[in-house]
C-alpha cells in the first residue's frame, strides 16, 4: 500500500489516499468538519468556506479543506508528515467570521420555519458561531420562485451553496436552476422562472442546509422530533429504494431517502417521495361482498365465509399484483394450488422464463452502471421506469460510457446512440455485437425493459438482448416495472403460457391487488388489495390489506436483491395484513397453511427458495441462454405511459394526479395565438 500517504490532522497520525481532499481525510480520521457547499455526490463548489482548516507550514490563512487534496500537502522539516488542525485558534477564529456572515442577511425566521429542528445552519451556528451579532444595517430580502408543486422556496434564506443548482444539473440533468447577478444581488434563481421538469427535483429538497428549499405538500404540518421513523423500502418502481418513513400516530407525514451505495445512492424518485397522501384516499377499511349487484359491508367471518365458499370444488386462478411483498405471493401461491388452481404474476404479459434466473433477473448489479463504458438499453425508457438508476446511468455518461438505445427516442437527460425502434434494429444489432472483436477494457451493460418483452416475441427479444450481453462479454439487467415481480417469479407464481392460461376457464379468480388487469365478466372475483382502485370495481368480494407501510414485508428488487420493508403504521380499519388474510381465508376453505406467524411463514419461504435468506445481497445467476427464436417487425413500446399514475397508490394521489396533469400540459402541443 505503498501509494497512501501519511498525515497528523488533530496529532493523530493516519495513512490516506493522496486523492482525497482534506475534508475527506478527516472523514475518515472520525474528524467532524462543518461544512454547507460540499457534498459527496456532487462537484466541489468551494463557496461557503465553512471547512476551513489550518495547514502548518503552508500560508499564513486557513484552507478550504473541500477543494484541497491531500497530495497538494508540502511535508513538514525533514522529511516530516505534513500537519492539519481543525480546531486550533485560527480556525475556530476563522469559523465565527464565516458564520457571522453567512448569519448577516440570514432572516430571523427558525421559530416559523419549516426546517426548524433539522437545520444545517442551526446546528453549525450553535456548534461553531457565536452568541452576538455585529450587523445592524437592514438585511437584504429576495423575492420567492415558484419551482412547482413540491418544492416550496424562501429565498430570503439562501445562503449561495449552489447545492440545488449542482444536483439539478449534474444528477438530474435538468438546466433551469442557476446563479444570477454579482455580489449583494447575486441570487439562486430559476431561468425565465421556469418550474422544475424532473422526476427527482424533491431531493434538493434533502440538500438544501437551510429553509430555502422545503417540501411543499409537508410544510407546516409536523416538526421532526414529534415523527416516529420507520427504515424501510420503496415499492413505487421495482428498484427497491431504500426509505425511512416518517409517522405522526397513524398517518404516513413524509418519506426520506436513506443512503444505500448499491441501490439508489442518498436520492429518491418524486413519487416515492410525495407518494404518501395516497396513502390515505379511497382505503379499503372493511370487507365488501356484491349483492344484487351492489357491494355491502360485510364482517371479516362472512366475507370469508363467501370467499371459501366461491372457491371450494370450482376452478381457482390467483393474479399478483405489483405491490404484494414475497410472504403474500408465497401463501397465495400455497392456497391456490393446494385447490388445484393456478397462480400468475406476469400480469402485463411479460414472456419472462420460469426457472431461468439469468434471463427474468440478469446477471448485473445496479453498480455495475457506475463501471461501465458501454450501456445499451432495449425497449426502455429508465427516466419513467426507474428515474434513480436513470440518474446511475446520467453519471456513467458524464464519466464517459456511450449509451445506445433500440427502442422509443426520448429525452433520457444524456446523449445517446438511437440504432432504431423496431425489432429489425435488434436483430442488426445483434450480427454486429458478434461480429466485432470485444475492445481490451470493454465493460458493458445491456438493460432490457419490460416493454419489449410483453409483446408475442417477447421470448426471442429476450434472447436476442442476452445473445448481444455474451457476444460483448457484458452483463445483463432486466428493469422490471413492478416491485413485487422478481420475488413472486423466485417462489414460482407463474403458470406455464402465462396470463391467459392461467385464468382461461377459471370460475374464481383471486385478485391479489392486480389493478392493472382487465377481467372480463363471468368469473367471480374476490379482490384483496388496500385501495379502491380498478380491480375492487370488478370484485364480488372485497378483502381489505395492508398497504406497504402498514406490513413487514420482504421485496426482491429488479437485480434479484432481496430487502426487508417494515411496517411504519397500522392499516386503516378492520383491514389486515396480507398474508394473515391469506392464512385466514385457507382454514375456511379446510386447506389451512401449515403457519400461523409471518416467521414461520419465512422459514417455510427460505425452505422453498434458500437465497431469499440473504438479506441485502445479489445472489450470483448462472448463465443460462435461452434458444433463440425469430422476431417479429413491430416497434418497441414503452412499459410506462404516465410515470405518475401506474399503481393504485398514486392514482389515490392528489400530488400525483398534479404532476401527471403538468406533464400532459407540457408535452402538449404549442398553440399559436390567433
Amino acid at each position: 500500500m505503498s501509494d497512501l500517504r501519511k498525515i497528523i490532522i488533530d496529532d493523530q497520525e493516519i495513512e490516506v489516499d493522496p486523492k482525497l481532499t482534506l475534508i475527506q481525510a478527516c472523514e475518515q480520521a472520525g474528524i467532524e468538519v462543518p461544512r454547507f457547499c460540499y457534498h459527496e455526490r456532487l462537484s466541489i463548489a468551494g463557496n461557503c468556506r465553512m471547512c476551513l482548516v489550518e495547514v502548518v507550514g503552508g500560508p499564513p490563512k486557513p484552507a478550504a479543506s473541500c477543494a484541497m487534496q491531500v497530495r497538494d500537502l508540502r511535508p513538514g522539516p525533514e522529511g516530516a508528515p505534513p500537519v492539519i488542525k481543525t480546531n486550533s485558534p485560527m480556525v475556530k477564529k476563522a469559523r465565527e467570521g464565516v458564520m457571522e456572515f453567512l448569519l448577516i442577511n440570514h432572516p430571523l425566521d427558525c421559530p416559523i420555519c419549516d426546517q426548524g429542528g433539522e437545520c444545517d445552519l442551526q446546528d453549525q451556528a450553535m456548534a461553531y458561531g457565536v452568541d452576538f451579532s455585529r450587523y445592524r444595517e437592514p438585511k437584504r430580502a429576495s423575492d420567492d420562485l415558484n419551482l412547482g408543486p413540491l418544492v416550496e422556496t424562501h429565498m430570503t434564506r439562501c445562503i449561495s451553496c449552489t447545492r440545488c443548482v449542482r444536483f439539478t444539473t449534474e444528477v438530474a440533468g435538468i438546466t433551469q436552476m442557476g446563479q444570477t447577478g454579482r455580489g449583494e444581488d447575486a441570487e439562486i434563481t430559476s431561468y425565465l422562472n421556469q418550474t422544475l421538469d424532473s422526476e427527482l427535483q424533491g431531493n434538493i429538497i434533502d440538500l438544501c442546509p437551510v429553509g430555502a428549499l422545503v417540501s411543499k405538500p409537508y410544510a407546516f404540518t409536523a416538526r421532526p422530533w414529534e415523527l416516529t421513523k420507520t427504515e424501510t423500502i420503496d415499492v413505487m418502481d421495482a428498484l427497491g429504494s431504500n426509505i425511512r418513513v416518517d409517522t405522526k400516530g397513524r398517518e404516513v407525514m413524509r418519506i426520506l431517502p436513506r443512503n444505500h451505495d448499491g441501490v439508489n445512492e442518498e436520492w429518491i424518485s418524486d413519487k416515492t417521495r410525495f407518494v404518501w397522501d395516497g396513502l390515505r384516499r379511497q382505503r379499503l377499511d372493511k370487507p365488501y361482498v356484491r349483492e344484487n349487484g351492489k357491494l355491502r359491508p360485510a364482517t371479516w367471518p362472512e366475507a370469508l365465509g363467501k370467499a371459501a365458499e366461491a372457491m371450494k370444488g370450482k376452478k381457482v386462478a390467483g393474479l399478483i399484483g405489483d405491490l404484494a411483498p414475497v410472504e403474500a405471493a408465497f401463501a397465495l401461491k400455497q392456497l391456490v394450488e393446494g385447490l388445484g388452481g393456478t397462480v400468475e404474476c406476469r400480469t402485463d404479459g411479460a414472456k419472462l422464463p420460469i426457472g431461468n434466473r439469468s434471463a427474468y433477473v440478469g446477471t448485473a448489479r445496479i453498480e455495475d452502471i457506475d463501471a461501465a463504458n458501454g450501456i445499451l438499453l432495449i425497449g426502455t425508457n429508465p427516466r419513467a421506469e426507474a428515474p434513480v438508476l436513470n440518474a446511475r446511468i446520467r453519471k456513467a455518461w458524464l464519466n464517459g460510457a456511450t449509451v445506445g438505445v433500440i427502442g422509443e427516442a426520448a429525452d433520457l437527460t444524456y446523449d445517446t446512440h438511437h440504432f432504431g425502434s423496431d425489432r429489425k434494429a435488434l436483430s442488426e444489432h445483434v450480427k454486429v455485437a458478434k461480429s466485432e472483436p470485444v475492445g481490451e477494457g470493454e465493460r458493458g451493460v445491456v438493460i432490457v425493459g419490460q416493454g419489449a418483452i410483453r409483446e408475442a416475441d417477447g421470448e426471442a427479444v429476450l434472447a436476442a438482448a442476452m445473445e448481444i450481453a455474451a457476444a460483448r462479454q457484458a452483463k445483463l439487467l432486466v428493469l422490471h416495472t413492478a416491485a413485487s415481480r422478481v420475488g413472486a417469479m423466485d417462489v414460482g407464481a407463474v403458470t406455464e403460457g402465462g396470463m391467459k392460461a392461467a385464468i382461461e376457464g377459471a370460475e374464481v379468480i383471486y385478485n391479489l391487488g392486480a389493478d392493472e388487469v382487465e377481467i372480463a365478466a363471468g368469473a367471480t372475483v374476490i379482490y384483496q388489495g388496500s385501495h379502491g382502485d380498478r380491480g375492487a370495481h370488478r370484485a364480488d368480494i372485497i378483502l381489505p390489506g395492508a398497504a406497504y407501510t402498514e406490513e413487514n414485508g420482504l421485496f426482491v428488487n429488479t437485480e434479484g436483491r432481496p430487502q426487508l420493508a417494515l411496517r411504519a403504521g397500522f392499516a386503516p380499519g378492520e383491514a389486515k395484513e396480507n398474508w394473515a388474510i391469506l392464512r385466514a381465508l385457507s382454514a375456511e376453505t379446510g386447506e389451512a397453511l401449515p403457519y400461523d406467524s409471518l416467521a414461520q411463514l419465512r422459514t417455510a419461504l427460505i425452505k422453498a427458495v434458500p437465497h431469499l435468506k440473504g438479506i441485502d445481497k445479489v445472489a450470483e445467476n448462472d448463465w443460462t441462454p435461452m434458444p433463440a427464436a425469430s422476431l417479429g417487425d413491430a416497434t418497441f413500446a414503452p412499459a410506462v405511459k404516465d410515470h405518475y399514475l401506474t399503481n393504485p397508490i398514486a392514482r389515490a394521489s392528489s400530488i400525483m394526479a398534479e404532476l401527471s396533469a403538468n406533464v400532459a400540459a407540457r408535452n402538449a402541443p404549442k398553440v399559436a395565438a390567433e
